[in-house]
């Protein structure tokens, strides 16, 4: 009988030894720095930043091979014949197989030039105002920017007037739209801002956001626009966000931001990252509203955007992109000062 007891309190230890392993994993036990440390970090590290060809194509490597972006980014015809069965990636035992309906809105295939040379991938961070960047981010070859944010007359100095990729998730389009169940002309004349650029819809993500993409589609083609919708591949969603987790980022579902950045460092030779600051306070130790726009904060239960910062401040650091977190207009004359 003790001898019983003593394997069952063995089977019970180990047990919860395995249960403590994965609630680690999944909920890591490390402290993310202070909104002040993390200040003070920026600014030790100063504006000095150095390329390194080495790590950008060691991170080119990874993502290709863990993700293949140049193929997968988008849903096409190549990819993703009729018949073929697309997961949702951001809910479990959803899918949509491909048919006769669907399959003619993908493209062919891959539409973009590659490989992309200087990339500008703008996300909508507070830290943006007042930030004089926008005649920079419009320099880049190719420029991305994440749901669809305002470029009004008002910010265009702060975050440029150039688009070539622009993400648009459908909880905007139902929030400010109405799931383009009424109206569509209040969607199709916001969306003239964005130019000739291509408008990547995860529409095979969660169920709810399939039917006000494909809305979108034929709100935008219906009026002979001249944009180029892109389904986003939740093949390469999902894998992307396995990456990430397996480098430290243990959110729910990552940043449409640093969706954005993955495929630019799979696809650009140089990325320069901007508007991506999720800390309350900027360098000058003011108050940074979250977006540059509005001061509207995300939901905590999906997003862990410290820690999505963290990591792409280590890629800053190790020369593989460049990130934009200060007064550009200030950045550039002290840069010419010093040569």
């Amino acid at each position: 009988m003790m001898f019983l007891r003593c394997h069952r309190s063995k089977y019970i230890w180990a047990t919860l030894g395995v249960l403590a392993l994965l609630w680690l994993y999944i909920f890591p036990v490390y402290r993310i720095p202070t909104d002040k440390e993390m200040v003070d970090e920026v600014l030790r590290q100063g504006q000095t930043w150095t390329r390194n060809q080495t790590g950008v194509d060691l991170y080119r490597k990874l993502l290709t091979e863990c993700c293949d972006p140049k193929r997968m980014f988008a849903v096409t015809k190549e990819n993703s014949p009729l018949g073929k069965v697309l997961w949702y990636d951001g809910e479990i035992y959803h899918y949509h197989t491909v048919t006769n309906e669907t399959y003619p809105f993908f493209v062919q295939d891959t539409p973009l030039q590659l490989p992309l040379k200087k990339c500008s991938v703008v996300g909508n961070g507070g830290v943006l105002k007042h930030s004089g960047c926008g005649k920079e981010i419009d320099q880049a070859d190719f420029i991305m920017r994440c749901n669809l944010p305002p470029l009004s007359k008002e910010y265009t100095t702060d975050v440029g007037t150039k688009t070539h990729l622009v993400s648009a998730n459908p909880s905007i389009i139902e929030k400010n739209f109405q799931n383009l169940l009424w109206s569509r002309k209040p969607f199709v004349e916001s969306m003239k801002v964005y130019g000739s650029s291509y408008i990547y819809l995860p529409a095979f993500s969660m169920k709810p956001g399939t039917d006000p993409s494909l809305r979108a589609y034929h709100a935008l083609a219906d009026s002979a626009s001249n944009q180029t919708v892109l389904f986003a591949n939740p093949d390469f969603l999902k894998n992307v966000g396995r990456f990430w987790k397996n480098h430290g980022v243990h959110g729910k579902r990552l940043s449409t931001g640093l969706f954005l950045v993955s495929l630019a460092l799979g696809l650009c030779e140089e990325v320069t990252a901007y508007g991506f600051w999720p800390f309350s306070v900027g360098l000058d130790e003011r108050p940074v509203s979250h977006h540059y726009y509005d001061n509207i904060l995300p939901s905590s239960r999906f997003h862990a955007m410290p820690e999505e910062f963290l990591q792409l401040w280590h890629l800053h650091k190790s020369g593989t992109l460049r990130m934009r977190v200060g007064d550009c207009a200030r950045e550039g004359q002290e840069s010419k000062r010093e040569k």
